[in-house]
């Protein structure tokens, strides 16, 4: 269980009170037993933690430990005797603890930074989706309004107009301001507004009366039809 084990696995573990829950507080008990047996044979010293010392250790951290996980017990105690502890040839209970409470700090240290760091990453990356986001609104808000609708009567001449503008950019012979200046004049070219009232003058309403009743007897007579019959 301790190969590869690091404090951010051992944090999201389940707790001692989640494993008591599920299989009870002896079995916990029992297995914390296991895990201080193996350190205590594993450490090489004169003076070691007798069977009751080890029960009475068990029991204690169960009772202290609810809501850390068995596997930051594992990882404490591997670090301890990994790490070049200095047990001057004697371990007792009091040794054990110091080595838990030192694990806990270091634990809450490193909980601490981590937290931190994502934050501050968080906070960098807004940062950064923010500037794109402000580099690419103006030309995603320019696309849209320079949208040339097909029956727009200038629509060609416009397009061509907003390529000639792209290009004299792209070359250094228009200034940003310039060009901007320009496009804003081809946008206010694109706006119509057509009015839905609106009625030619009575010299303009005689002019194409006129021209109606013309084109109205050419094609009678090319035809030979009676004007009268076309109503010119």
């Amino acid at each position: 269980m301790s190969v590869g084990l690091t404090i951010t696995q051992a944090a999201a573990a389940p707790k001692l009170f989640q494993l008591k829950r599920d299989y009870g507080e002896e079995v916990v008990v029992k297995l914390l037993v296991v895990i201080l047996r193996a350190f205590v044979d594993s450490v090489r010293v004169a003076e070691k933690p007798d069977a009751a010392d080890i029960l009475e250790l068990a029991d204690t951290l169960a009772q202290t430990y609810t809501h850390d996980s068995i596997k930051d017990i594992i990882l404490a105690l591997k670090e301890a005797r990994t790490n070049g502890t200095k047990f001057f040839n004697a371990l007792d209970p009091a040794k054990v603890y110091e080595i838990i409470r030192d694990y806990f700090d270091r634990k809450a240290r490193t909980l601490e930074n981590q937290h931190l760091d994502r934050k501050a990453q968080a906070i960098s990356q807004e940062a950064v989706t923010l500037h794109q986001l402000q580099q690419a609104a103006p030309t995603l808000v320019q696309n849209v309004v320079l949208m040339i609708p097909d029956s727009h009567p200038n629509a060609q001449h416009l397009r061509d107009k907003l390529t000639l503008i792209r290009q004299k950019l792209r070359r250094g012979l228009l200034s940003q301001e310039q060009a901007e200046q320009q496009r804003h004049e081809v946008q206010q070219a694109i706006q119509r507004h057509p009015r839905s009232d609106w009625q030619p003058s009575e010299a303009a309403q005689q002019q194409i009366a006129r021209r109606h009743q013309q084109a109205t007897r050419r094609f009678a007579e090319k035809h030979g039809i009676e004007p009268e019959y076309l109503g010119a």
